[in-house]
């Protein structure tokens, strides 16, 4: 399916010298940033989900874990030990 977008000449030059000095074609170079961007965005959807479900999980029950539990937790896990998250509480 072909697609067609309308770039002002300064972005469409700077497309084609990057593509030049990556020795790939425009039509590449669009169609790369475009995934890396749908994708970048896909997942920080995702997070803001999650966040939003978190939030209306606490709002409801009043669970949570602190941060100091939470950067206890993290600082076990980057020293290399096999650390169960911390249980959440009221």
């Amino acid at each position: 399916m072909a697609t067609t977008i309308k770039l002002d000449d300064e972005l469409r030059n700077r497309v084609h010298r990057l593509a030049g000095l990556r020795d790939r074609s425009a039509h590449w170079i669009m169609r790369e940033a475009i995934t890396q961007y749908v994708e970048r965005e896909e997942r920080r959807e995702t997070f803001r989900q999650d966040a939003m479900r978190a939030w209306n999980d606490y709002q409801a029950n009043g669970l949570h874990v602190t941060a100091e539990e939470a950067d206890a937790w993290l600082a076990k896990l980057e020293a290399g030990e096999d650390a169960e998250p911390p249980k959440c509480h009221e």
